[in-house]
């Protein structure tokens, strides 16, 4: 393989230390470093550190120290080219292999930097020079001193065709160097010129510093020219993965554990002369899923700083939908909306770093900024809109890929639809409602504090239903859970968990069922993840039995399935689960979960298409229809297969 520094660095980039170590460290934050007892000694006093920042770790009682690459090398054995494999594949990035082509692009590669720096070099100097007058009066003009302009190097590229074309070539650097750079652009007659023209130069750096491309806002008004322009896809320079000023913020956000997003180069740099160190910004595009995991990896909760217009408004809700599906365990945003159209450095002119601090203050967690959202873009006023609007959000949160942050997020919506409309009846008991907090408010109504709900209105099940474990109701009762999970999720869990244990326990039922078990669709990402496994086993070995899968899950880590998923209370209700079952018994009791799990899909699927046709034009029928088919699903729901008598 092809390690060069540039990979090694991209994937320090990627990936903490804190994250590598954590996994066999039990680490703790002390100031800005994290602290626990070393791995390679018995000790009972901490002494092992590890810093981000840095990218390093250090044992203080064996004196060992280096980073992520190192630390699995130490702990794991593994090789340095192992090593690199394994992180590369975490941090999603595929390794360069060994190849005289590979060689001979790394070579490129570094002349491309050279290049560049000596067109930043170029640019530095022009702003410095006579032709430069109206660049720095421009920057005067935005308050910002000449230190900054030194501290973000900032140039200006002169109003010529072939000012840089010529310092470059006076340097030996050939034209096709300077195109594959993405410094030149192509005349109608075929020839070339600079690409950046008349323009204040803003040097894009790599996470090292490095610069690898420009951004340039014109100088002239009213212009046939793009107000601001930025290098072109280059090797270099792919602006969906880079963030502005990332290698300067990145020390700062780690001191201050916070990072924020602002929309500009110029917003960038008057944070930063304000105090606020720690910005960064996209590169002329809307926030892209890489920018997200760099901002992640600089602090848990970026705040992102838009305008307060429309156009702010649609790249917030751009940036929501972006996040919820990435979202995971402690890393979430916040939005700042900056009030009256102002640019981040009007207001620290007029408030100073106080007044800016007071916007990021008031700045909206996502759940929040997720809510306000979808509660005013539509009228909830009727029965029709509302179911709509609960449709709308529960196929949002759905897109959550974690499933603790997704049921997370489910119960809190429905906790506030719940307050916008008390009529929406909670299972929940007196008590556990006495304890909801309710400190939201917004357009739509206010909530009050001691909001009590009464209990839930549906028909009682059936003394021999209370009595199956399968029927038992749920206490999740989340409006915006999946129709498939709303008010049943346990028991619908259950069935799930069902299906898939037995296979386990009786891998022979392949041979009669094969066909459904892979047409299964579960609502359990980890149920799934081992269904298909089974048929993985299944299909590539002459046969499959029971110890074997046993043997492959506990290896997998997926171990004590039986008490994860299930419980003694189930194993025991539900006979054809265990292993002991007949076969003949093991199958008859699948096929009845099977159809009782089919069915509620097949109506389900016509649900949530009535729903949608209710959203864009709610009728009476539709309602009726709808009404119908809820109340089948809640029996279906409700319904059961037999359980063992005992």
């Amino acid at each position: 393989m092809a390690i060069t520094p540039d990979f090694l660095d991209e994937i320090r980039a990627r990936i903490r230390v804190s994250d590598v170590v954590g996994r066999r460290v039990k680490l703790t934050r002390r100031g800005r470093e994290f602290v626990g007892l070393s791995p390679f000694n018995n000790e009972k006093t901490p002494s092992f550190t590890v810093n981000d920042q840095k990218a390093f770790y250090h044992c203080f009682s064996s004196g060992k120290h280096g980073d992520i690459f190192a630390f699995l090398q130490e702990v794991e054995g593994l090789s340095f080219p192992e090593a690199v494999e394994r992180l590369a594949e975490e941090a999603g990035l595929e390794v360069p292999r060994q190849t005289g082509r590979s060689k001979q692009a790394a070579e490129a590669q570094r002349s491309l930097m050279d290049v560049v720096e000596l067109a930043a070099q170029y640019f530095e100097q022009a702003l410095q020079g006579t032709q430069g007058e109206e660049a720095r009066q421009y920057l005067q003009t935005r308050k910002l001193a000449s230190k900054t302009w030194k501290t973000f190097r900032l140039g200006y590229a002169p109003d010529s065709r072939t000012g840089l074309i010529g310092f470059l070539s006076s340097k030996d650097v050939s034209r096709e160097l300077m195109e594959q750079a993405g410094l030149l652009s192509k005349r109608d007659d075929g020839d070339f010129q600079d690409k950046f023209r008349n323009r204040i130069m803003f040097p894009i750096a790599d996470v090292r510093g490095r610069i690898i491309a420009f951004g340039g806002r014109a100088l002239e008004k009213d212009s046939h020219r793009p107000k601001y322009l930025n290098s072109p896809e280059t090797p270099l320079f792919h602006k969906g993965r880079v963030l502005y000023n990332h290698h300067l913020a990145r020390g700062a956000a780690h001191e201050s554990q916070s990072v924020l997003l602002a929309e500009g180069y110029m917003d960038v740099i008057a944070l930063a002369q304000g105090g606020f160190r720690n910005a960064v910004a996209p590169l002329g595009t809307a926030l892209t899923g890489d920018q997200l995991s760099l901002l992640w990896r600089m602090a848990p909760e970026p705040v992102l700083c838009f305008d307060g217009d429309r156009a702010g408004l649609k790249a917030a809700h751009r940036a929501i939908d972006l996040a919820l599906p990435l979202l995971k365990p402690g890393h979430s945003l916040r939005f700042a909306l900056l009030p009256g159209g102002q640019d981040p450095d009007d207001i620290i002119n007029t408030g100073g770093a106080a007044g800016f601090q007071n916007v990021l203050d008031q700045a909206l967690p996502l759940v929040d900024a997720l809510w306000d959202r979808e509660i005013r873009a539509r009228d909830i006023s009727t029965p029709e809109t509302r179911a709509g609007f609960e449709k709308r959000v529960s196929d949002l949160l759905s897109t959550i890929e974690e499933g603790r942050v997704r049921d997370h997020y489910r119960r809190e919506f429905t906790r506030r639809w719940q307050e916008l409309f008390p009529a929406i009846r909670s299972s929940s008991s007196p008590a556990e409602d006495r304890r909801r907090p309710a400190h939201w408010r917004g357009e739509r109504g206010s909530r009050s504090r001691n909001m009590r709900y009464q209990e839930g209105d549906a028909p009682l099940p059936s003394s021999a239903l209370l009595q199956s474990s399968l029927a038992k109701p749920s206490g999740a009762n989340s409006v915006f859970a999946n129709d498939s999970q709303k008010g049943t999720q346990k028991h619908s869990g259950m069935r799930e968990t069902v299906l898939v244990l037995t296979v386990i326990n009786h891998p022979e039922l392949l041979d009669s069922v094969g066909e459904e078990f892979a047409a299964l669709e579960l609502q359990s990402a980890e149920l799934d993840s081992i269904r298909r496994q089974i048929l993985e086993i299944a299909v590539s070995s002459s046969g499959v039995d029971r110890d074997g899968l046993v043997t492959h899950f506990n290896d997998l880590g997926i171990g004590k399935i039986k008490e994860r998923f299930l419980g003694k209370n189930v194993l025991g209700s539900f006979r054809f689960v265990n292993a002991e079952c007949p076969t003949e018994d093991a199958l008859k009791g699948w096929q009845q979960a099977y159809s009782i799990h089919d069915k509620i899909g097949r109506l389900q699927a016509q649900h949530d298409e009535i729903v949608v046709e209710m959203a864009e034009e709610p009728t009476e029928e539709l309602f009726e229809r709808w009404q119908i088919l809820r109340n089948e699903l809640e029996l279906l729901h409700s319904d059961s297969f037999e359980e063992d008598a005992h």
